[in-house]
Parts: C-alpha cells; structure tokens; sequence
C-alpha cells in the first residue's frame, strides 16, 4: 500500500502518451524498459501511480453550497479521431441467382396488440391454497403466565396494560409474539420501578406447550423496595411556617411509590391555593438513589410566589354584564385571604345564570400590599356572552286535572344585568291561561330574585270554575343545585280578581260571584336534605303564611296557615324511605265567604294519591268537592332505584275538613306504585294508585305523571 498516492484507472486519471508526427506513441526517456514493454501487451502497465497534489488538482472544484445543481459531465477525450464511427448495415442476403432475399415478417401478436381492458374488469379474488378455508389456520394461539407482579399486588395493573393480554392471546405469527413479549418486558420493569422496586428485572420465555399452543412466561424479579430516607422541601417561608411541609403527605421509611409521590404533590398544588398561595408552582422533583442502603433522598423545589387576599374585578370579552354584577356573584369580600375554592365557586356560579357560551375567571397579581401584608389579587372574567333567549315546554297528565301543556318563551338579559323577561302560557283539558313575569335574579345579592308577574287565567275544575287575573310581585332567597341553603325565605304580595262560580246553599243552587283579594305571603324554610331534585337523607321543613283580606261586598280580613315537613332515610345504597307531612288551617273567615279557589282541597300527584285533584273533603248535594279550611296529609315510600330506573311502592293518606282546625276523623288512604327515570334535570316519574275502601264516584284507578320525585 502506498501512503501518498493512489493507482488510478488508466481512462480517468493517467496522462496520455505523448504522440509524434507519425501518430506512435513517443518512447519515454525515463523508462529504460519501454521498448520491451512496447512489444509485449501483456507488460503494459494498467494504471500509473499518481501523486497525491497531482490526483487533487485533476479533481473539478466544489462548490460550497450544497444546494447548487449538478454540474454536466464533462465530454470523455477521443483517442484517434473526433469522427465518431458509423455503424453499417449488414449486407442483404442473395440468392443462388443473385436475387436479393427480403426479410421474413414478424408473426402478428394478437394478444399484444389489443388495448388493455378496464382495471374494474380484473379478477382480484384470492388465491385459494387447498386445506386453508379460513384465517384460523394463520393464527398462532398462544398462553400467557406471569410470575413475580403477584407477590408485590401489581398483577392486575399488568393485565390491564399487557400486549399480550389485550391482543385476544393469539398473533399472525411467532415474530409478533416475541414483539408482544417484549413490550411485556418492559411494561414489568416499569411497574416495578414505580412501585419502588428500582433493582427489578423482567425477562421472558417463549416456548411449545402441551396441545399445540405456545407458553409466554414473563418472569419479573422485584428484588428490594427503596424507601424515603430523607424528604426536604426547597421553599419560601410561608404563612403559617411550613405549610408546603404540612400539606406534602410524604413520610422518612415511606416506599418510594410513583403513584403516592405524585398524589402528595398534586395535593400541594391543591392545598396552597386553598390557603392564600394562588400562584405557587411545584417544580421537578429530585430522588437520589442508595444502592447500598436501598433508600432515597427526596428534595421538592417549591416557588409558593406571594401571599395573596382578594382585590377587585374585571372583566373582558363579550360581555354578558359588567365587573360590578361580578362582585354580587362572589362569596367572599375585599380583604379575604385568597382561596381557590371560592374562585370556583365564583365561576361556577357565572356559568348557572346562563348568559355565557364560555367563561373564565383567573388571577392576576397587582403588586399593591394589604394592610395584612398581603398582595392584592385581581380576578379578570373572561366572558363570552351566549344566547340570551330559550323556548321551553313541559306537559303532564293527572286524574281530576287531565293533561296540562305548558310553554315558555324567555330572554334572560333583556333588562341588564339578568333582568329577564318570560312570557307563559298553558293549554289544557281543564286550564288555559297566559302570563307575563319580570324576573331579576341575582338581585343585589347571590341567588336572591325579584319577581312581578301579571297573569289571566281560566280554570274549570269539578271544585270550582274561575276566571282570574293576578297581579303579584316577590322576593326570595333560593336554594339552586350550585348552592343548596340551610336557610331560605320570601314575600311578596297578591292581587287578585276572580269570578268563580260556588254553590249557594242558601238558595240550593250554584252561583257565581266575584272576589277581590290583597294577600302578603310570606315563606320559610329549613332543609338538610343532600339533593334538591332527588334527595336521599336529611330533612327539610316549609312554613307558609299569608295574611289575606278578601272583598265581596263586606272586606273579611283572615290568615291562610301551612306547616310541611319531609324526611329521607337510607335504607342502603338503592333504597330510601321517604315520609312526608303536611297540616294548613285557614283562621277568621267562615269557609263559604272564602273564594273558592283559597280554600284548601285535598287529592292529586302533589296530596293524596289514588285520588282524583281535588276529589277529598265536603262535597255539595250534587257530589262535588267544596273544599275546606283545614287540612292533613301523609305519605310514606319506599324508593328503590337500580340504574338510571327506579320503582316506588307508596302509602298516602288525607282529608279535607270544614273547620279551621284539622282532625284525624275519616282519613283516606291510598296505596299504589311507581316508575322512576333518572334524568340529569330530574327524576320522571310515572305513578299509578288506587283509592283504598273507594266509594262511590271516586276514581278506580288515578295516573300522574311528571318531573322529580313526589316530595
């Protein structure tokens, strides 16, 4: 081997021979030996050694741009002569009498010389291999065993994430197989590295078993479980001291398990928000392994950034309403240690009043120190204002009420901010009416509503017919989904104009007359129950109370009264018992002075079932209902729920009395049974009863059916 040149081929890179007048190649004078070598070709040298600068000034530059096109091939040298030669062609073939002999003709191919036929026409039906008639003589069945993960209690996570398993245990062939097992390796290792076991080792084995099959053995080998031996928070102080301590769940001799690790750390990013941090950060963790001790040391950097109390709002984006009506939505105050939760439930509560098709609600530092020594924080609204206007409908069937369908056209911002406007009306067998209502809600205050509402409705029951008008406006605290209250409470007041037809009995007749009517109703209530639609324990307790004067002629001032409480047991998970009891007395009016539709009635999906509405308490000589001012009701039920359905078996009970006090004399009961389908907004509820010991002109067999539970 020669280390400065290279043996270059004779038509690249070797000078040509110099040539004399003659056209001979000139004899080199260096070459002692070139006569000889002249007359014997095979003593021609193939290639002469080139030098190195030599061979590098023959090359054609580069240019530096590897971007920049080929360039063309450079034209090969002529050896003799620059007039290429010109093929000849073969002399025609003569016969024995000097004729010439043409050319035989090529066979015509038929075939070939045909067009192509459309690709839709080809035949692309495969090929059928005698003895295979399906693809289960392709698949290689196969068998999984795992040893090891069993005795750490991580075999199900493994079954659960195994290629081998996940794939039905049976593969194409062996090559796929190996591949599965493989993974499956790895996957052991990474199981046993997250609980702790950081030395584990996985190894597989593939193998022919008994019948046929194949044996995939996954052997994993734990080995030992490091454990925390020093834990240390990389921090700020904080307020109180070692509050990113306090919420890290983290313990010296705990196992280093991923799972428990990053919970802890989640639960720090939770927690400090809870608790005046609104922008702390969780950085990478860092655990130094011991192989000698089996143990590891655990640093967690924590940037808690300020401590933090709320500061004021704004707001940007479509607006819905402005950074004022913000403020009456959130739950806590100017000053307040800042809080996640109550971030929350801020946006939470944006979302219910169903103005936004999207909403968010982030933090934002403002530098400016509180009194406490905190950093005021700034809450920014993102809102983008949705359709304010929503058309509803909602129907239902009773005995004694018939069916009642009912619609609703709403635009729940046309007076700013939720100042709402709702136009109703009801169509039924036995009611028909049309209203309007202004409602504000939010008003001043979280979940507190205004309401006016002006109403002419025509009604016509087997108690009373009545044309009416109503004029009335209100106030109250709600209990919502969002925000379920111990505590709620309105008032408001009523004036009505009524004709209703009664019967005189005086004059043994039914008459019509006309009432007008001034109420103050006022309501409380207490409730401890876990669900406003579907509760399933606590209890709750309704106070109603409405001071009235009524005028026909004479005005005879009175108090309409009603006390209600329900409670809910559970028996187990899909078993409640559900009681409730209702007593209402109407004082300082004698009942055939009262409007027919004030008095109480008794009887319906909402009282007693089994009945008609309103078919319980005094009847007039011609068999119908006149009602009463007192009243009692009882209902017990069992409700049994598997799914999104449900089955209620029930007992009511109830009457309607003459008298302003109500007794315990000639209760009626009715027993029956129900049908529940969970909805998100509500149980529907389909219940059919009968009235016990039934009488003459009662009901054989009441239907109700409507949203949420009966009470």
């Amino acid at each position: 081997m020669i280390p400065s040149a290279y043996a270059a081929p004779t038509a690249q890179l070797s000078k040509p021979p110099a040539t004399a007048a003659g056209g001979a190649p000139a004899a080199d004078p260096s070459d002692q030996d070139s006569d000889a070598r002249s007359q014997d070709p095979a003593a021609q040298p193939q290639g002469a050694i080139v030098p190195e600068t030599e061979f590098d000034s023959a090359l054609p530059p580069l240019s530096g741009d590897i971007n920049a096109p080929l360039e063309p091939m450079p034209a090969p040298t002529p050896q003799q002569s620059d007039t290429p030669a010109v093929p000849q062609a073969p002399a025609p073939a003569v016969s024995a009498d000097g004729e010439t002999i043409a050319d035989a003709p090529l066979p015509e191919e038929a075939e070939l010389s045909q067009p192509l036929p459309p690709i839709a026409t080809f035949d692309a039906t495969p090929v059928e291999v005698a003895g295979v008639d399906d693809e289960r003589a392709v698949e290689i069945r196969y068998k999984v065993v795992v040893n090891g993960l069993d005795e750490i209690d991580t075999l199900d996570r493994f079954d659960e994430l195994s290629s081998l398993k996940k794939e039905g245990k049976k593969a194409a062939n062996a090559a796929m197989i190996t591949a599965r097992a493989k993974e499956d390796e790895q996957l052991a290792v990474r199981i046993l590295h997250a609980e702790g076991y950081y030395d584990g080792s996985a190894v597989s084995r593939i193998e022919k078993a008994e019948g046929g099959d194949v044996l995939v053995t996954i052997d994993a080998t734990p080995g030992d479980q490091y454990k925390l031996a020093s834990i240390k928070v990389d921090a700020a102080p904080t307020v109180p001291p070692n509050l990113v301590d306090k919420e890290l769940p983290l313990k010296v001799g705990d196992p280093i398990i991923a799972e428990r690790v990053q919970a802890a750390e989640a639960n720090v990013s939770l927690k400090l928000p809870q608790q005046g941090y609104p922008f702390a950060k969780v950085g990478e963790r860092d655990i130094l392994l011991d192989e000698q001790t089996i143990t590891g040391d655990y640093t967690l950097p924590v940037d808690v950034g300020p401590r933090s109390s709320f500061g004021g709002y704004g707001t940007d984006g479509k607006l819905a309403f402005d950074a004022e009506h913000v403020g009456v939505l959130a739950r806590f105050e100017r000053g307040e240690l800042y809080d996640t939760r109550k971030v929350d439930d801020l946006r939470d509560a944006l979302v219910a009043t169903g103005l936004f098709s999207t909403v968010s609600v982030e933090p934002q530092r403002t530098g400016v120190i509180a009194p406490d020594g905190t950093e005021y924080v700034d809450l920014q609204v993102h809102q983008t204002a949705g359709p304010a206007r929503t058309l509803a409908a909602e129907a239902g069937y009773g005995t004694g009420q018939g069916f009642r369908v009912s619609g609703s056209w709403t635009h729940r911002n046309l007076f700013p901010p939720e100042g709402a406007l709702i136009i109703t009306g009801v169509g039924g067998t036995q009611e028909q009416g049309l209203g309007a209502t202004f409602r504000r809600q939010n008003a001043g205050r979280r979940d507190r509503t205004v309401s006016l509402l002006a109403n002419a409705a025509h009604t016509n029951y087997d108690a009373y017919e009545a044309f009416t008008a109503t004029l009335a406006g209100k106030i109250s605290y709600d209990s919502t989904p969002l925000w379920q209250k111990r505590f709620t409470y309105s008032y408001g007041f009523e004036l009505v104009g009524t004709n209703e037809d009664v019967w005189n009995f005086e004059k043994n007749e039914r008459d019509r007359g006309t009432y007008f009517i001034a109420a103050l109703p006022l309501f409380g209530g207490f409730d401890t129950s876990d669900d406003l639609l579907n509760p399933t324990k606590g209890f709750r307790l309704k106070l109603n109370a409405s001071p009235e004067t009524s005028v026909r002629g004479n005005v005879k001032p009175y108090g309409r009264f009603m006390v209600e409480g329900t409670a809910y047991y559970p028996v187990t998970d899909s078993i409640v018992l559900a009681g409730r009891a209702r007593a209402g007395s109407i004082a300082g009016i004698a009942r055939d002075d009262l409007a027919p539709s004030r008095r109480y009635y008794a009887g319906g999906g909402g009282s007693v079932r089994g009945f008609g509405y309103q078919e319980l308490g005094p009847r007039d000589p011609e068999g119908d209902p006149i009602g009463g001012r007192s009243l009692n009701e009882f209902a017990v039920e069992a409700r049994y729920r598997f799914g999104n359905f449900g089955i209620v078996p029930f007992l009511d009970a109830g009457q309607v009395y003459e008298g302003s006090l109500p007794d315990a004399s000639d209760l009626r009961f009715g027993a029956g049974i129900g049908g529940r389908f969970y909805t998100n907004f509500g149980p529907l509820r389909v219940d059919v009863a009968t009235p016990l010991k039934r009488r003459e002109g009662e009901s054989k067999v009441a239907l109700y059916i409507s949203i949420g539970q009966a009470f």
